[in-house]
């Protein structure tokens, strides 16, 4: 491609709308163009790279064994009724009416979609296992759209579905596509690591998330150092804080005046009750019904795991006048001693064996010190509840905790018989009994993925694409584009050779000063830039540039092979 039959419209400043390097990047390189909050348009740079990374990602489905689909993104809303997602997925689901005011969901994902089908086509043991998968458009209702392709209202992703008979060949497929993952992000040229995973709305038994560090990733990973654990915040555990020793002997909770406290941090100032030494206490609505939750309080809920335990997708904080109606007091002065009402309690694991703790007494203005958690509170239930802090040990390793920032680009799960049950996607065994297909999904975002790459891989002047998602891995800059010159005849030349060896090379024949064409080159980030000018051929030299290294010299006829020989040697 001659860069003036293309458009790449580079910028030198970065958009005011652009909070992440990457986003920035993929304006000011002319990669993308954004329509509206969450929506943008590919230019032909920005739609070659993403090409590359769907045909990296589609090379290795086919590898694993995965059947290409295309399936509808409009979808019937009574699928996702019988699956139980029209309402605990309401959030992200974007709803739109046809000419007859029937209603239809855009699909933010195919879970309810793939079954449907194997529902209908499927009906026997021996064409188990099989595995579809499809690259297409998806939708989703984000409240906030943000870091470009990061969180965006429409994005592109990889979804495949595996469905086996039993546990046994459920677990290879699951295995075949997490390979097939760590094989597709290393080929992007990404170092993505997979860590436990909470499973959320999607349900199922377990799942992994393949995470890529950034210090501008939505998600944190906890992760020892030797890397024999890694977990999402979400999922992740440790042997947690010290434990106060307890007192041996507590007298009985007595009632103490403490106005105007309304936070831990309130009663740790003011009456220097340390943080550890107290129960907070939230108030949650889970399926229509009020739960207390019990933490230290210096340790923090997450949501993920009180969903997990609670198995239950539709929950949230209750409002300050839900909490009064029901103890009497707003929150700051919250407890649960001698809760006379069917009320659940649930507990962190942390508060076992806790007394001579301080807690609320239900009586705005007042607490209660001295509480023993095992004489004066009922608990229903222990679990974790807790969001795991660094330098907490492993439970599996023993070493301390760290916790670092990271992009997520891909997620799979083992879904088990949720979707199949539900969806009626059956077939006979070898005994002849309707048994629910075993289900396994597997996403991977696409678009995100590209501008995880991004993320990872730039500089001070611009990208520094790896060789396999390159928009162009070769830019060959002629510094004299009077087709008559030297300059421009040696220039065509190389393209012309470059390109006939299946390189992706572009020749910048535009009229414009050297340095535009230097920056322009390392802005998009091009592995390799060939430099011919009058002066350097003169000296009989060609300039190699690889965009993250020395400059080498060769001559003009070394020129193609050494250039082949540097991707070679940089080939991801």
């Amino acid at each position: 491609m001659r860069w003036t039959n293309t458009f790449i419209p580079t910028m030198k400043e970065s958009p005011a709308e652009a909070e992440i390097v990457s986003h920035k990047l993929l304006l000011r390189a002319g990669l993308v163009r954004k329509l509206t909050g969450g929506l943008y348009t590919f230019l032909p740079a920005g739609l070659r790279a993403l090409k590359k990374v769907e045909q990296i990602v589609r090379e290795e489905m086919d590898r694993a064994g995965a059947l290409e689909v295309l399936m509808p993104a409009l979808q019937p809303p009574d699928i996702w009724e019988k699956s139980g997602r029209l309402e605990s997925a309401q959030d992200v689901l974007f709803h739109v009416k046809d000419r007859s005011k029937k209603d239809w969901v855009l699909g933010p994902t195919h879970e309810e979609v793939i079954t449907t089908l194997v529902a209908g086509e499927l009906n026997s043991y021996k064409q188990l296992p099989v595995n579809f998968y499809q690259i297409q458009t998806k939708f989703r209702d984000e409240i906030r759209p943000r870091f470009g392709l990061m969180r965006a209202k429409e994005f592109i992703m990889k979804d495949a579905y595996s469905f086996d008979i039993e546990d046994e060949s459920s677990n290879a497929s699951y295995k075949r596509m997490y390979d097939a993952y760590g094989r597709i992000f290393a080929r992007c040229g990404l170092r993505a690591f997979p860590v436990e995973a909470d499973t959320g709305v999607m349900g199922g038994a377990h799942s992994h998330e393949f995470m890529v560090p950034a210090e501008t990733g939505e998600n944190e990973v906890v992760y020892s150092e030797s890397g024999d654990y890694a977990a999402n915040i979400e999922k992740a555990t440790s042997q947690g804080p010290l434990k106060i020793t307890p007192q041996e002997s507590c007298s009985a909770a007595e009632k103490f005046e403490t106005p105007n406290v309304k936070t831990i941090d309130d009663l740790t100032t003011r009456f220097d009750v340390l943080p550890e030494q107290q129960i907070k206490t939230l108030v949650y609505i889970a399926d229509g019904k009020f739960v207390l939750l019990l933490l230290r309080g210096d340790d923090l809920l997450e949501e993920a795991k009180l969903g997990s335990f609670l198995k239950c997708a539709l929950f949230r904080a209750a409002t300050d006048i839900e909490i009064y109606e029901l103890l009497g007091a707003y929150p700051g002065s919250l407890g649960a001693v001698d809760i006379n009402k069917d009320i659940r309690i649930l507990a962190d694991n942390v508060l076992k064996g806790a007394s001579g703790m301080v807690t609320g007494a239900n009586d705005d203005g007042f607490h209660l010190k001295n509480v023993d958690i095992k004489r004066d509170i009922h608990i229903d239930d222990w679990c974790d509840l807790r969001k795991v802090k660094t330098g907490e040990l492993c439970l599996k390793t023993g070493e301390p905790l760290k916790i670092q920032r990271a992009i997520e680009v891909g997620h799979v799960f083992k879904l088990g018989t949720k979707y199949s049950e539900a969806l009626g996607a059956k077939v006979l065994d070898e005994r002849g009994k309707n048994v629910p297909c075993i289900m396994g999904c597997y996403g991977i975002g696409v678009t995100r993925t590209l501008q995880a790459v991004i993320e990872q891989c730039f500089d001070e002047n611009g990208i520094n694409w790896p060789t396999s998602v390159a928009p162009y891995q070769v830019c060959v800059t002629a510094l004299d584009v009077d087709e008559d010159s030297e300059v421009m005849k040696l220039a065509s030349r190389i393209y012309d050779e470059l390109g006939a060896k299946g390189v992706d090379v572009i020749l910048d024949d535009r009229p414009v000063r050297p340095g535009i064409k230097f920056k322009d080159s390392e802005l998009i980030g091009f592995p390799l830039r060939i430099g011919i000018g009058k002066r350097s051929l003169e000296n009989g030299n060609v300039e190699l540039k690889p965009k993250s290294d020395e400059m080498i010299l060769c001559s003009p006829n070394e020129t193609v092979d050494k250039a082949l020989e540097w991707l070679e040697a940089n080939r991801v």
